[in-house]
């Protein structure tokens, strides 16, 4: 009898734990998924436990792609708008550490994946800057037709550069969070496709670019590179409506964008806060706390 009892208990837990791995991996697919979660530890003021919902949203951009977001119901009816970076998705470390620091502090969060990234339709392209801020607007119509504000959009890398246009070209968002973008779009090409791309480029109409094992990364066509270079950071800065408050953080260490970028931010844009850590690289990989810190600070004043 005992035997089987302990049978029977290693089954029922077996079986938990079946279940509860499938949550986690398939739950977010189904519709709304309610998860505890631990202390997060890159804050210092975090709640000890917490309850957040997370639901799998899909929203239709205007050419119709569906993006694919997370929305991380925290307490808050309106929301924070989370974009990564070039290349990467909503389940970029710089991005997930950023929600849940705000989460921790009953914070709404949406993340999503641009067109062309992650899990959201469309072919990923070198530029199409204005196509991201074409998803950015449509992820916040949506929430605007269901009645939730948005509290700030933040952008890390080339989504800090996203965001700063978005802000350029609507007037809908207060608040607005540049992590590490990038002020002038003519640097950084030439250390990823050659100081000669401009001549490659006239002559086969696109660049490859590929690993340093000579496997296919991505095609740079000639369309999205000049795409990048008509972009005017500076006129996208000196845009911005005063009532929009923009806070620019920047890592001293960043080797893939100058920590002198925000800096030239900081010239064009009136209403404008900078915080350069010291130390930082470009994923703050030692530096969450930091970051999370004054990115708190920034949603939450005022």
């Amino acid at each position: 009898m005992c035997f089987l009892s302990c049978l029977h208990v290693c089954q029922f837990l077996s079986m938990s734990i079946v279940h509860v791995c499938v949550q986690l991996l398939f739950g977010a697919t189904a519709g709304k998924e309610t998860v505890s979660r631990a202390r997060a530890q890159s804050h210092s003021s975090f709640s000890d436990s917490f309850n957040v919902s997370q639901e799998r949203i899909v929203i239709t951009n205007s050419s119709g792609e569906k993006l694919i977001g997370v929305l991380h119901e925290a307490g808050s009816k309106d929301i924070v708008v989370l974009c990564h970076g070039f290349r990467s998705s909503k389940e970029s470390r710089t991005i997930m550490g950023l929600t849940d620091a705000l989460t921790s502090e009953k914070i709404s969060v949406f993340q999503f994946d641009f067109s062309g990234n992650g899990e959201s339709e469309g072919t990923f392209q070198y530029g199409n800057y204005y196509k991201e801020v074409d998803d950015l607007h449509a992820v916040i119509q949506h929430f605007k037709e269901h009645k939730r504000d948005t509290r700030a959009i933040a952008g890390h890398s080339k989504g800090g550069d996203v965001v700063i246009i978005y802000a350029s070209m609507y007037q809908d968002v207060s608040r607005v969070i540049n992590i590490s973008g990038r002020f002038d779009l003519k640097r950084g090409i030439a250390d990823r496709l050659g100081s000669d791309y401009m001549e490659r480029i006239n002559q086969h109409g696109f660049i490859d670019v590929a690993q340093k094992t000579g496997q296919f990364m991505y095609r740079v066509t000639k369309e999205s590179l000049m795409d990048r270079l008509r972009i005017d950071m500076q006129s996208a800065c000196m845009s911005i409506g005063p009532n929009c408050r923009v806070l620019t953080v920047h890592g001293s260490d960043d080797d893939v964008v100058p920590s002198e970028d925000a800096l030239e931010f900081h010239k064009y844009i009136g209403n404008h806060e900078v915080h350069i850590i010291e130390g930082a690289d470009h994923r703050y990989s030692s530096h969450r706390l930091e970051l999370a810190n004054i990115v708190l600070k920034f949603v939450t004043s005022g």
